[in-house]
């Protein structure tokens, strides 16, 4: 089966060449979503093996996850995996991720880095506690790290996704697909790695607020 990561990247320059060369080999196809950097992420996740597309402007998280899987799905893709650029996640998760999949007992899984939260920084407990919750208000589906952003998808199950929002709402999102379409779901311990560098991406507490408030505006005008 084609397996094929799809790595959503802003202004990554000092780690999306390593994220992706500890890829190689592991998936046939590596897909770099380079959502109008002004760094040197396209040009370093090129020379170090990625297929890269550019979105000519930043438009958001969601809009470089929709790109990414709309790619993957034209090159024939059976399985997708989404992957942070920051050097939190790690490679060798891949294939647990993969392995619900591959055996027809999930349509998608999702990493969860929460089992150990002391590891998470304080702000990312609080905020990815505030995702969790409002969430499952919204959605009715609870999952341990809703806005983990390590995910796996068989080819039907990126199909039947409708994703609307451009920005860090779209992993809430996620979770309302997989609640609308009745899809299994399967959630696999990660161990994220926590650096300085990954630590200053991804969502704070205040970041986490603003999503909140976006989640809320797109419920009531759905």
């Amino acid at each position: 089966m084609k397996s094929v990561v799809v790595i959503p990247a802003y202004n990554e320059a000092n780690t999306v060449g390593g994220v992706v060369r500890s890829l190689l080999g592991r998936v046939d196809g590596i897909v770099v979503v380079d959502d109008g950097s002004v760094d040197d992420t396209a040009r370093l996740a090129r020379i170090a093996g990625a297929e890269v597309v550019t979105h000519v402007i930043n438009r958001g998280l969601g809009a470089a996850i929709g790109t990414g899987l709309a790619l993957a799905l034209a090159q024939g893709a059976d399985v997708i995996i989404t992957f942070d650029a920051d050097g939190q996640h790690q490679a060798e998760d891949i294939a647990r991720m993969l392995a619900p999949l591959l055996a027809g007992e999930a349509d998608i899984t999702i990493g969860t880095r929460t089992l150990d939260r002391q590891l998470m920084p304080a702000s990312r407990r609080l905020a990815n506690w505030i995702g969790n919750a409002l969430t499952f208000i919204l959605f009715g589906l609870w999952v341990k790290d809703s806005q983990s952003g390590l995910r796996a998808f068989t080819r039907e199950t990126a199909q039947r996704l409708e994703l609307r929002c451009d920005r860090m709402e779209v992993s809430s999102e996620i979770v309302r697909e997989i609640r609308r379409n009745q899809l299994r779901l399967i959630e696999i311990p990660i161990q994220p790695v926590y650096t300085e560098y990954s630590r200053s991406k991804g969502q704070g507490f205040f970041v986490g607020l603003k999503t909140a408030g976006k989640l809320l505006l797109h419920r009531v005008m759905r």
